[in-house]
């Protein structure tokens, strides 16, 4: 079987600046594959290269086994790839269920024509986003809180939101851009059991992120990024053990240590 997601030397230069340099990773149905990396390793720049918000200098992309590199993120949601960002994307005067309401439209909009005049095919798109909404918010333990502002729940409670909105597009990958980031461990854990109700549902994860502890306790594989190239790729115990890594992420006088 093909992999769902595979990168193939794919780079992106600005100007002197190898930010990703000849990346090559592999993605498999079920998996929950990490990238991690030191500040200004380039993961972000990474992440954005796969999900089309920045257009690779040279590489390729494919998903599913068909090539989508290059293609802007409103397509590659249609073919089954969404994301998050490192900040909160959420709109904070609307409710926990409209905000989700909105991610739907991310994959399935019924148009202006079948939207304004209300026709059947536009009553069973909401008809199936309703359904979809109720299902997210079960299980991303949102429904308690489903007519509550956004901008009232607490960050962590913000950032699972932001990754309801994704599962709305009825994704099959998800790529989640420092989900942990400003959040204390116990919220980190609560992430962590989130990303795995997620995969239990189906769905392919990437996470990227440079929080080793909460790394080293969810991912089936780990690949090191280090100035825009792959340091280290394997199960979690092997990576995290080997010298380069230590010495990225800590320095030359812990590697012996």
């Amino acid at each position: 079987m093909s992999p769902l997601l595979e990168v193939h030397k794919l780079s992106r230069f600005f100007g002197g600046l190898r930010a990703v340099n000849d990346l090559s990773f592999t993605v498999s149905s079920g998996e929950i594959f990490g990238i991690i990396g030191p500040n200004g390793a380039g993961k972000s720049t990474a992440v954005n290269l796969v999900s089309g918000v920045t257009k690779p200098t040279s590489g390729k992309v494919r998903f599913q086994g068909t090539d989508v590199t290059g293609q802007p993120p409103h397509k590659l949601v249609q073919y089954g790839l969404a994301r998050t960002f490192q900040s909160t994307t959420v709109f904070g005067n609307c409710t926990v269920e409209e905000n989700c309401r909105r991610g739907s439209y991310l994959a399935r909009y019924p148009g202006f024509f079948h939207s304004f005049f209300s026709t059947s095919k536009a009553g069973e798109m909401r008809q199936a986003s309703d359904s979809r909404v109720a299902e997210v918010l079960e299980w991303l333990d949102l429904h308690r809180v489903r007519n509550v502002r956004a901008a009232d729940l607490p960050y962590g409670a913000q950032k699972t939101l932001g990754m309801a909105i994704s599962l709305m597009a009825w994704p099959k990958l998800l790529m989640l851009d420092e989900p942990v980031a400003g959040l204390s461990a116990a919220e980190a854990d609560n992430v962590r059991d989130t990303i795995r109700k997620i995969r239990a549902e189906g769905i392919s994860v990437v996470v990227i992120d440079h929080n080793m502890r909460f790394m080293a306790g969810l991912c089936d594989r780990i690949l090191v990024l280090h100035h825009g190239q792959e340091l280290a790729h394997g199960l979690p115990q092997d990576v995290l053990s080997d010298p380069n890594v230590i010495e990225a992420y800590l320095g030359r006088r812990y590697v012996k240590a």
